[in-house]
């Protein structure tokens, strides 16, 4: 480690794999620059305080001795800090800043492993320190605490140098500007948060900077900023008039105001050279607008055929083995049925079970499923759900889904935007 190299501003991500070193390096660092080092463990062992094994939890009032509270403790080590009162006043501004007043009257032995966090961050940046070493964060918290957590890590770094051992790409904060790759040992070379990503994470299907799309006075997207991996799975959500219609129709080439914007789909950024037809057989697409201007008196069947050419009607020749694709899609969402019955006599829920049909009938690499499950009776609603999760969910399968009932997501789904 005498050759790592964090400068004064840098937010810094230690990762590597299980026994890959990452944890004694870090410690080593910690030691030579006089940092202070945070492990956190999935327990309440490793603190150096034999109160806070797990068991004596729950055997709180059976102890001789009437254990501290987290108040008590940080005020007592603040005192005995070298500069008593400046430790002090970082108490209370730390207080402030965690939201620790419903913590400090608590026994250490009963504070939950979100709230043992805080105090134990609150314990270490009573002296001021510049750097800091934090060894699993995340570990064990759930995603509600992981969010506060990260948050709160955002706060301090900008007055305090971070660097977080950690062992998943996906626990890495935004708000990190380096990482470092450990293995067998050996740190690797320091590169940015976006070169390492890029690196290791699946290639992007969607990239957007500072997307900006306004109607008169009215701002529909602010400046987002979203980035969208093969084999993610989105919720997206958000109030009516929010922005996710006008979201997606940007994606699907629908919106010529995709030009003006920093969009990149499939790697390759809008207005070089790409056509709407190029982007659209690479998406499955259905939503409740198209479903409204999908007035095409045809037999289901072709309306299912026609999504491998992404027209509206048939007008061309499918071969005997598109058709057959067709009817086994048809067979998938149980309207195998309806084949040769005019799409226009069909009930609402059977027109939108043949759309979602078609949205499938060419295996694309993305699906964008808005309100897929709208109008359907809850046998039909359960087959799709379980559709989504079987076809959706494979392996290199990406997929944004729209609505407004949460029961309807897919297990599938691992992502989410609110607008």
């Amino acid at each position: 480690m005498e050759t790592l190299d964090i400068r004064k501003g840098e937010q810094v991500a230690l990762v590597g794999g299980n026994a890959s070193g990452k944890s004694r390096l870090a410690a080593a660092f910690a030691g030579r620059c006089g940092a202070n080092y945070i492990t956190f463990r999935d327990s309440y062992g490793g603190y150096g305080d034999r109160n806070f094994f797990m068991q004596q939890r729950w055997n709180l009032f059976t102890l001789e001795d009437d254990p501290p509270s987290a108040g008590e403790q940080l005020r007592k080590e603040a005192a005995a800090s070298a500069d008593p009162d400046a430790a002090l006043r970082r108490l209370e501004e730390l207080t402030v800043l965690f939201g620790l007043t419903p913590v400090l009257d608590k026994y250490l032995v009963t504070l939950s492993s979100g709230e043992l966090r805080k105090f134990q961050l609150t314990r270490s940046l009573l002296g001021g320190p510049s750097v800091l070493v934090i060894d699993n964060p995340f570990i064990g918290l759930d995603p509600a605490a992981r969010r506060l957590l990260t948050q709160l890590l955002e706060s301090l770094s900008a007055t305090t140098t971070l660097v977080l051992v950690l062992s998943r790409v996906a626990e890495i904060p935004p708000f990190i500007t380096h990482v470092i790759p450990v293995s067998d040992g050996e740190a690797g070379e320091k590169v940015t948060l976006g070169d390492y990503l890029e690196r290791v994470l699946p290639p992007a299907v969607i990239r957007m900077r500072d997307v900006t799309i306004r109607f008169g006075e009215r701002v529909i997207l602010d400046r987002l900023n979203w980035t969208v991996r093969q084999g993610e799975h989105w919720a997206l959500t958000g109030a009516n008039g929010s922005g996710k219609s006008t979201l997606l129709s940007l994606i699907c080439a629908d919106n010529p105001r995709a030009y003006a914007c920093d969009i990149e789909l499939f790697g390759r950024p809008r207005g070089t050279g790409e056509t709407i037809w190029d982007i659209k057989r690479r998406i499955g697409f259905v939503s409740p607008e198209l479903h409204r201007a999908f007035q095409v008196d045809a037999p289901a069947l072709d309306i299912v055929t026609s999504g491998l050419f992404d027209t509206e009607g048939l007008y061309r020749h499918p071969t005997e083995e598109q058709r057959e694709t067709a009817r086994r899609w048809m067979a998938e969402f149980g309207i195998a049925g309806l084949a040769e019955r005019p799409f226009l006599c069909l009930s609402s829920g059977e027109q939108r079970l043949c759309l979602l049909a078609r949205a499938f009938v060419k295996d694309p690499p993305l699906y964008i499923l808005d309100e897929p499950l709208h109008g359907l009776d809850e046998d039909q609603r359960c087959r799709v759900k379980t559709l989504l999760d079987r076809f959706c969910g494979a392996p290199g399968k990406t997929l944004l889904m729209v609505t407004h009932y949460p029961e309807e997501y897919p297990a599938c789904i691992d992502h989410s935007l609110t607008l």
